[in-house]
């Protein structure tokens, strides 16, 4: 057996929030055959086998009586390039900012906007992540993951992957589908998207008039740093709530009370709302209780003061919630995967 074994480990070192939790067993896969092999091993034991990549997206509320296996596998390659478009592959344990690093260094356009988002490359698509105005769906080219009901190998198309406003195919089918790579169509000459104001703004700041994508990139990291604690230093796991689709009507009611309701035209009758202006109106931005709290910069980012419980995380995200909807009649959605 080549898969690494241990039993009773703490996760902490394994989640953004530092949640200090235990897994039964742990283990992790630098490959297809140890993915495949700790599959069958928790098969054996008798125990759920949870997946994992940077953690990133994770609130851990209690001890785990599972197989929790960190994808750890390496690799970056291009798979082809006609001198515009380029076709390029991650394996799934390849952390996503130096990936994003990566293209940019071979000079491909598309990911920028995505820059200094933690996690890793395989957890990328079940949440279809997506920051200042990109998404992984517009420069995804497939991806390949294993069938944990068969062993089986599939190749999944854009089509196939469910994507939609933070959510996929292997969000809605958990437990099933184990990522192990995916593919990325970028360009040597694509369209920079500079549609979000603060982006803008912070390259005139520079001077820079024409701006490449390493411009972009530089520019959203100095946003992200400025507005987003790092989970090496303050645990978090970035943007805690999605921004909800509401009906027109509801957004309209909203606004006549406040004005400077910020919002976005989603279609088909929906507003999408920012979430971090209603818990800020509402009073929870630098809120704390306990080790438990809500940023001081961001009200989106609930943070871990230290010694913070994932019970005492998912309670306070609960009084959010309750006191949103009494508030505004929006029922606000938890992003992370909770456990």
């Amino acid at each position: 057996m080549s898969l690494q074994l241990h039993e009773n480990r703490s996760l902490k070192p394994f989640n953004t929030f530092g949640v200090d939790v235990t897994a039964r067993l742990f283990a992790e896969a630098h490959s297809d055959a140890e993915a495949r092999e700790a599959l069958a091993l928790a098969e054996q034991r008798g125990l759920p086998l949870l997946v994992i990549g940077g953690g990133s997206n994770l609130l851990l509320t209690a001890d785990v009586e599972a197989l929790v296996l960190r994808m750890a596998s390496s690799g970056l390659r291009i798979l082809s390039d006609d001198g515009d478009r380029v076709l390029v592959e991650a394996e799934a344990g390849e952390a996503w900012h130096p990936f994003v690093l990566w293209s940019l260094a071979q000079g491909l356009a598309g990911l920028e906007n995505l820059s200094l988002i933690p996690g890793t490359v395989g957890a990328a698509p079940m949440q279809n992540i997506g920051a200042y105005g990109v998404e992984i769906k517009d420069v995804f080219a497939g991806l390949t993951a294993l069938d944990r009901q068969d062993g089986t190998l599939r190749d999944f198309s854009l089509e196939e992957c469910g994507f939609a406003y933070r959510d996929s195919l292997f969000k809605q089918q958990p437990g099933r589908w184990l990522i192990l790579r995916v593919r990325f169509a970028l360009s040597r000459s694509a369209g920079l998207h500079l549609d979000y104001g603060p982006v803008r703004q912070r390259l005139q700041f520079e001077g820079i008039k024409t701006p490449a994508a390493v411009d972009v990139s530089r520019a959203i990291c100095a946003i992200r740093s400025e507005k987003l604690p790092d989970p090496a230093q303050l645990g978090n796991a970035g943007s805690f709530f999605k921004n909800p689709l509401v009906p027109v009507v509801l957004a309209e009611r909203i606004r006549a009370a406040h004005p400077d309701l910020v919002s976005y035209p989603a279609g088909e009758g929906q507003v999408k709302l920012a979430a971090g202006w209603l818990i800020e109106r509402a009073g929870w931005k630098g809120f704390r209780d306990g080790d438990a709290g809500v940023h001081r910069l961001q009200a989106l980012v609930l943070v871990n003061y230290g010694a913070a419980s994932g019970a005492q995380l998912l309670a306070l995200a609960q009084r959010i919630q309750a006191d949103i909807e009494v508030r505004f009649g929006v029922r606000l959605e938890i992003e992370p995967n909770v456990l």
